[in-house]
C-alpha cells in the first residue's frame, strides 16, 4: 500500500468519528388511581376488616365460654333450690336435682343432627322435689323418622329420679321459620325450633328456672345420646375466616395501589 493511500483511510476514519448511541426510555409512572376502583376500595376494605374482626370476635367468644366451662364444672356440684335460682351464677356450673318428669309439656327440638343424621333433643320439665319449680332438662338427641312430620315415641320414667348435669343458659336470640312455638290452635305442640325459655314460661304457667340441665352421660335420669358439643366448637374455623377476609382487605389495597400507577406521557 502507498503512502498516500495509508493517508487517506486515516482521514476518512477521523471525519467518520463514533457512531451516537440513542437510549429509548419508557416514560416514567406516577401514582393516579382512578375514581372507580378508588370508590371500589374505599367501600370493600372497611367491609372486609370489619368481617374478619366478626369472626375473631366469635372466636374469642367461644374460648371465653369453653374456658369458664372447664372452671366452673370442675367445681362441685351445685343442688337447684326450691326456689328461682340466679342464672348467671349457675352458668356451666354441674348441678344436680330430684323429682319428677311432667312428659304432658315436653318438647323436641328440631333440626338438631348427630353424625350427620337428622334427629331431635329432647326436652322435659322436671317436677323439683317438694317444690311448684321446674327444671327443663335436656335428656339428649334422638333419631328423627323417616317421615320427619311425624314426632317420634320417647319413652320418659315416671318414677322420682335424680338428675345431674350442666346448667346452660339458653339463647334468646335467635332466627326462626316457625310463625309460634308451643301453643298453635289452641293445642300443644311439641316439636319447637329452638327453646325460647321465655315464652315456654308464658306457655306453661307454672315457674321455671332460668338455666336448662345439659343432662349427663353418666346421669340415669332418662337419657339419650348425649354427646354434648364443646362451646369452642369450630373456633378455629371461625380463625381461619378472619384471616380470610383480612386477606381479601390486604389483597384490594394491594391491586388499587398497582394499578394507580399510569405512566406520564
Amino acid at each position: 500500500m502507498s503512502d498516500s493511500d495509508s493517508v487517506g483511510a486515516n482521514d476518512y476514519a477521523r471525519s467518520v468519528g463514533p457512531v451516537p448511541i440513542t437510549i429509548v426510555t419508557e416514560p416514567a409512572r406516577r401514582f393516579r388511581p382512578r375514581w372507580m376502583p378508588t370508590l371500589a376500595a374505599a367501600l370493600l376494605v372497611p367491609l372486609f376488616i370489619a368481617a374478619g374482626q366478626w369472626q375473631w370476635g366469635k372466636a374469642a367468644t367461644k374460648a371465653a365460654r369453653q374456658e369458664q366451662l372447664e372452671t366452673r364444672s370442675s367445681e362441685p356440684a351445685v343442688q337447684i333450690p326450691a326456689g328461682p335460682a340466679d342464672a348467671q351464677a349457675l352458668q356451666y356450673r354441674r348441678i344436680s336435682a330430684r323429682g319428677h318428669y311432667e312428659p304432658q309439656y315436653q318438647i323436641l327440638i328440631d333440626n338438631r343432627t348427630y353424625r350427620q343424621q337428622a334427629g331431635f333433643h329432647v326436652v322435659t320439665p322436671l317436677r323439683v322435689e317438694g317444690s311448684d319449680i321446674r327444671l327443663l332438662v335436656n335428656r339428649g338427641w334422638i333419631p328423627a323418622l323417616a317421615e320427619h312430620s311425624r314426632e317420634p315415641e320417647v319413652t320418659t320414667p315416671s318414677e322420682l329420679v335424680e338428675v345431674s348435669g350442666v346448667a346452660l343458659i339458653p339463647a334468646s336470640r335467635f332466627f326462626t321459620l316457625q310463625a309460634d312455638n308451643g301453643e298453635m290452635g289452641g293445642t300443644w305442640q311439641r316439636v319447637w325450633q329452638n327453646l325460647d325459655l321465655a315464652r315456654y314460661g308464658k306457655l306453661v304457667g307454672f315457674p321455671v328456672q332460668p338455666v336448662v340441665m345439659q343432662l349427663d352421660p353418666g346421669s340415669a335420669g332418662g337419657g339419650f345420646v348425649r354427646d354434648w358439643v364443646r362451646p369452642d366448637d369450630r373456633r378455629l374455623t371461625n380463625l381461619s375466616y378472619a384471616f380470610q377476609w383480612w386477606g381479601f382487605a390486604a389483597t384490594t389495597i394491594a391491586l388499587w395501589c398497582y394499578f394507580g400507577f399510569r405512566r406520564k406521557f
